[in-house]
């Protein structure tokens, strides 16, 4: 099945866009706080398209993503109570009073790992509004974390170029597949733990 495949095709087509930083903008700001698909989506593909500004849709993708965080922690802050129905209707209910509890037993260094891993980040920038972290020490925390994260991304695609993008276009179904199985992998494992 080519289905990855397709959505890669997709994403390289719109990283050629001319408003393609704006998608990009957008994307990083939405999935911060309430959106499902990551920014390196279109943040890989960009790069690849046009290297020599893959430093700037970095920072751009660090600064809306950052942005986008801030927003989420305001939600948790002022509306959880809005949010929270949500929360339990899209499944992420379980997930959320574990991030809770990770909150309480690692502080900071939760946004950190959150900020840099493929692991849901709204979750962790509604949770820390909800648990009142400091908001200074939330927002230098995420620019490390998503910083590392979208720099490392762009910087690999940079590097790689256009073998880089024979190898992803090779493997991304692949990739995508074993993606799927491992969030549902996860999913039962959360669920039955």
């Amino acid at each position: 099945m080519r289905f990855f495949s397709l959505l890669y095709d997709k994403a390289l087509n719109w990283s050629r866009h001319r408003h393609a930083p704006w998608f990009l903008g957008a994307i990083s700001f939405a999935e911060s706080s309430f959106f499902p698909i990551p920014p390196d989506v279109m943040l890989a593909p960009m790069s690849l398209a046009a290297p020599r500004r893959a430093w700037f849709f970095a920072l751009l993708t660090t600064l809306t993503s950052v942005a986008g965080g801030a927003f989420g922690y305001l939600i948790g802050m002022l509306a959880f109570e809005a949010v929270e129905p949500i929360l339990h209707q899209v499944g992420y209910w379980d997930g959320f009073l574990k991030v809770k509890q990770w909150f309480i037993e690692e502080g900071i260094w939760v946004i950190f790992i959150a900020a840099f891993s493929p692991i849901p980040y709204k979750l962790f920038t509604i949770g820390a509004g909800v648990m009142s972290m400091a908001f200074v020490p939330f927002v230098l925390t995420s620019l490390v974390g998503r910083g590392a994260r979208f720099f490392m991304v762009a910087g690999l695609m940079k590097w790689g170029g256009e073998r880089m993008e024979r190898m992803l276009r090779h493997y991304v179904d692949l990739i995508g597949w074993l993606l799927v199985v491992l969030v549902v992998v996860l999913y039962l494992f959360s669920k039955f733990s």
